[in-house]
């Protein structure tokens, strides 16, 4: 089947064409590097199946022009689908299918080195010693040693992340609709309101999906609820955090260091090239600018083990379509 795969780099490549070849049916895949929108809809026509990632947009506008080129299925190479319109994709007879899960160690453990990062200030001290300076002033660091960790968000990966900082010996927190009996099978962790969470915890870090009653979930009433001089990290969804919110507190000391692998407004900055150009977005510039924020572009996925998962199961998710086989992984308008 022709599958039109758009935002793809070398590497997308690399492991869709070998989850392909491994596949008893391979697929005609015919790779985009520009993002899927409304604007770019028609390269797709006559493409039955188009393959999308997490910073393109499939807006009713969009999904309107593939299936009128003749597009039936829409396979996200990604967990989350907030980047979809579900009423329209259900209107215009598209299926949308999704990779739920893959490695969720490479999303929890870049949150932890994030959090290294943040706290021993490894940043400054490799650019120092590349500058011969030898100098400690301004490195000073906290043991992680029993800090209260809350983890906002239990499935797989905050459970993950959850684990790994038992191992630090820290307290763990954790706050979710739907409790998970792996993270409360961890020694001493206990679930709690989020109120508690917010005023007991050292360092939060947010591991849930994005959706309408997790937007804006780190935001000016949530954050004056914290310690002062908290650590947050964010490695899920950018539009989690109130990134304006974020700074003011950032500038006053309520919140002592941000570790952001995402970015709310990151969809025309990330998995692009701007090291020629001005960004012209001044809320990140600024985010930035703090020495206590440490920012990745949505790098915590990139991991050779989770790169082959994606691949594997968007070219199943495809070939189940095809051959009309259940669609364990479809998403569905609630």
């Amino acid at each position: 089947m022709k599958v039109a795969v758009f935002s793809t780099r070398s590497y997308d490549r690399k492991f869709l064409d070998r989850a392909n070849i491994a596949a008893n049916s391979p697929h005609d895949l015919e790779y985009f590097e520009t993002k899927l929108n409304d604007k770019t809809a028609p390269l797709a026509e006559g493409f039955p199946c188009v393959c999308m990632f997490v910073n393109d947009t499939a807006n009713a506008a969009t999904l309107k022009k593939l299936a009128e080129q003749g597009t039936k299925l829409i396979a996200l190479r990604c967990a989350g689908y907030n980047m979809v319109d579900l009423e329209a994709a259900e209107e215009f007879g598209l299926k949308i299918v999704r990779v739920p899960a893959y490695s969720p160690y490479s999303v929890a453990e870049h949150a932890v080195g994030l959090i290294l990062m943040l706290n021993r200030k490894l940043n400054k001290a490799y650019n120092r010693v590349r500058d011969d300076n030898f100098t400690l002033d301004g490195l000073l660091g906290f043991d992680l040693h029993q800090r209260t960790i809350g983890v906002i968000g239990t499935g797989n990966i905050g459970t993950i992340f959850s684990q790994i900082m038992k191992g630090f010996g820290c307290h763990l927190l954790g706050y979710d609709v739907y409790p998970n009996d792996e993270f409360a099978g961890i020694p001493g962790a206990k679930y709690v309101d989020l109120p508690e969470l917010l005023a007991k915890s050292d360092i939060i870090s947010l591991h849930c999906p994005l959706v309408p009653s997790t937007y804006h979930l780190i935001n000016r009433d949530t954050i004056e609820q914290m310690k002062p001089g908290v650590m947050l990290i964010n490695t899920s969804r950018g539009q989690l955090v109130d990134t304006r919110a974020v700074i003011d507190e950032i500038k006053t000391g309520k919140i002592g260091y941000v570790g952001l692998d995402v970015y709310e407004e990151e969809d025309d900055l990330f998995f692009e090239d701007y090291s020629d150009n001005v960004i012209q977005d001044d809320t990140f510039q600024l985010l930035q600018s703090f020495q206590n924020v440490v920012i990745t572009a949505h790098q915590a996925f990139f991991t050779q083990e989770a790169l082959t998962s994606i691949a594997q199961t968007t070219i199943t998710n495809i070939t189940n379509w095809e051959q009309g086989n259940e669609l364990n992984n479809e998403v569905k308008r609630s």
